[in-house]
């Protein structure tokens, strides 16, 4: 059954007149007379009682009138609901990252994306890299965000290169320095990233190229946890900027890295499809945060 026929019907109705019908649908007299009539036709029951020059709907007619206003209303919640699907206001968002991002970065990315979209949910799941990029193709997530590199046999990756930072305990005798080394560094204890990351290998090239050896007095797998044994003084270390400024409250001093130690991760879906709306909402915004 046409909707716009179920409209003409409704909008005669209440307005118990074709000509107050058809001012207040946009269309005129003679269109609203000829969509009642196919009504008409089509249920196979008079609709209205004419006298006069009147309309007054039929006992039928207004057993109609409930059910096409129920029908309407179905519709026009169904037209709400495509609006605001079409325009990433509505609907589930899945992320799957690994645990850096997850603390440091996707927090407050998750927070601004829902203040903007009050009828989207979003699901954050944080593993490791490695099982970041084997979850996609099970379809258990929208994107994925992950270290580099990745298999990117499946997916369609964005890049992103952070240069990392130097953190110091509080009060630490490198505190005054503008600028870090490894020559500087060197003596001093440091909590170093867990060989599963891809900065231990850079910071130990670095410091290997500038002849100085490295006092390791700890390793750690999470930045987060090496933020937190900074701050209590158990050394120094070197994380992504992202980590380095979320644990800033810890009382951190953190200082610039020479030479560059750069950090890699990338967002991810799947090749064989596109994002959705608000899949590709959310990787512009990531793309705003991590390049702007």
């Amino acid at each position: 059954m046409d909707v716009k026929l179920l409209e003409a019907f409704r909008a005669v109705v209440d307005h118990r007149s074709m000509t107050a019908a058809a001012g207040a649908m946009g269309v005129t007299q003679p269109a609203v007379s000829t969509q009642i009539a196919r009504l008409e036709e089509t249920v196979g029951f008079s609709l209205f009682e004419r006298a006069n020059g009147r309309l007054t709907p039929t006992a039928e007619g207004m057993l109609f009138y409930a059910e096409a206003s129920r029908v309407l209303g179905e519709v026009d919640r169904l037209q709400a609901a495509t609006a605001q699907i079409r325009g990433g206001q509505s609907g589930r968002l899945a992320i799957a990252s690994h645990p850096s991002a997850a603390i440091s970065l996707l927090p407050d990315l998750v927070a601004q994306f829902l203040a903007e979209r009050p009828g989207v949910s979003v699901r954050l799941i944080s593993r490791h890299s490695d099982v970041v990029s084997q979850l996609l193709p099970t379809e258990s997530f929208d994107i994925g965000i992950a270290e580099l590199p990745i298999d990117e046999s499946q997916v369609e990756v964005r890049r992103y290169a952070m240069r990392c930072v130097a953190i110091l305990p509080p009060r630490h005798a490198l505190a005054s320095r503008k600028l870090l080394t490894p020559q500087l560094l060197g003596p001093y204890p440091m909590v170093m990233p867990a060989r599963s990351h891809q900065v231990p290998n850079r910071i130990r090239g670095v410091f290997s190229a500038a002849g100085v050896s490295i006092n390791a007095v700890v390793e750690a797998e999470f930045f987060a946890s090496l933020c937190g044994l900074v701050a209590a003084g158990t050394g120094w270390s070197i994380v992504d900027p992202l980590s380095a400024r979320s644990f800033e409250h810890l009382g951190l001093v953190t200082r610039p890295f020479e030479p560059a130690v750069t950090y890699e991760i990338g967002a991810f879906h799947r090749r064989d499809r596109e994002p959705s709306v608000l899949a590709t909402a959310f990787l512009d915004m990531l793309d705003d945060k991590l390049k702007g």
